[in-house]
């Protein structure tokens, strides 16, 4: 198979490669009826135009790499579509890799991405990434990288984030206003930024209300739904069931949920539950969840805008932090019968 080159269209064209050129590139300088004649001639010949010669001539791949912890909950595809709906309008194909919340297959997959030359990353950490080195040293080198979601406020690059304290706290009050007072919190993975100030929220909303937590009601885990099966399995066989749980996410509290069922627990005469982050799950279990919702699409949109902000200033980047707003879902989960 014969490929077509520009030297083939000017030669069919009688005319010069510079002319061709300015007519793939839309100068101005150019007439308009020679641009139609070569368009049309290209397309005649079957020519097709070698994205990699022009990505080499303007220093760019126009690949944007990104990397999330899971594709379990709806949360990472949504805020993916929200990213894919900015870059595709810049002309970025995106590549997408998920580090199954391992932190060493997530540094694969950063360091495979770079090696694919991409022009800037978009990441939200795995709940196993307790090492930044890595990240410090890319965003120092310059490296365009945007942080979303799961972050550490340490690392000095442009961030976009859930205001988790706020809506962790007015999640709290939902079960304190509903008269539950031994309320349990689920805090996730405690290193990440997310996971302190949701438990922040938990915390301060129990002082607000002159209440005091004891320090078994906050409880470590991870953030997958064996995680909340687990923590509820052990305070079952303890004989210590709270009143209530805030969960870090809805993962950990259907799978809680659905241990205190399976034991003869009622929902929520017996135990009550809010999630966060709102996932479809949480929707269509019985009784269905309460959760916080986080506006996904708009956190994706965020941070591809920063990313591009940031390839376009090069150097002179000044690093930024969005916070976004969302709203409590409130559901047969949390309120008392």
């Amino acid at each position: 198979m014969k490929y077509i080159t520009i030297k083939d269209i000017a030669k069919k064209l009688n005319t010069s490669v510079s002319t061709v050129s300015r007519a793939f590139n839309d100068k101005s300088d150019i007439n308009v009826k020679t641009k139609e004649l070569v368009l049309k001639t290209a397309k005649e010949m079957g020519y097709r135009q070698n994205r990699m010669a022009k990505n080499l001539v303007q220093k760019r791949s126009f690949n944007i790499g990104i990397v999330v912890p899971e594709f379990v909950n709806s949360f990472f595809p949504e805020v993916i579509m929200g990213a894919q709906e900015i870059l595709f309008e810049k002309g970025y194909q995106v590549l997408i890799t998920q580090s199954n919340e391992c932190y060493t297959t997530e540094l694969k997959n950063v360091q495979s991405l770079e090696n694919s030359m991409v022009d800037g990353l978009l990441i939200s950490l795995s709940s196993e990434t307790d090492n930044i080195d890595y990240y410090q040293d890319l965003v120092k080198s310059g490296f365009p990288i945007i942080f979303f979601n799961r972050t550490y406020k340490e690392i000095n690059a442009s961030k976009v984030l859930f205001n988790d304290y706020k809506w962790a706290m007015f999640a709290t009050e939902h079960l304190i206003r509903q008269g539950y007072k031994n309320i349990y919190h689920f805090q996730g993975i405690k290193t990440l930024t997310l996971s302190r100030e949701r438990r922040r929220g938990f915390m301060d909303a129990h002082r607000k209300h002159k209440l005091i937590v004891e320090p078994h009601q906050v409880i470590t885990s991870g953030f997958f739904m064996e995680d909340g099966e687990n923590i509820a399995k052990k305070l079952i066989e303890n004989n210590t069931i709270p009143d209530a749980i805030f969960a870090a996410n809805d993962q950990l509290a259907i799978g809680a949920m659905n241990i205190f069922k399976k034991n003869g627990y009622k929902v929520p005469k017996d135990v009550a539950f809010i999630g966060f982050s709102e996932s479809k799950m949480g929707s269509i279990v019985e009784p269905p969840l309460s959760s916080v919702k986080q506006p996904t699409f708009e956190i994706g949109k965020k941070a591809a805008q920063l990313l591009l902000d940031h390839i376009e200033s090069g150097k002179n980047y000044i690093p930024q932090t969005i916070v976004l707003d969302g709203q409590l879902n409130i559901r047969a989960s949390s309120q008392k019968i």
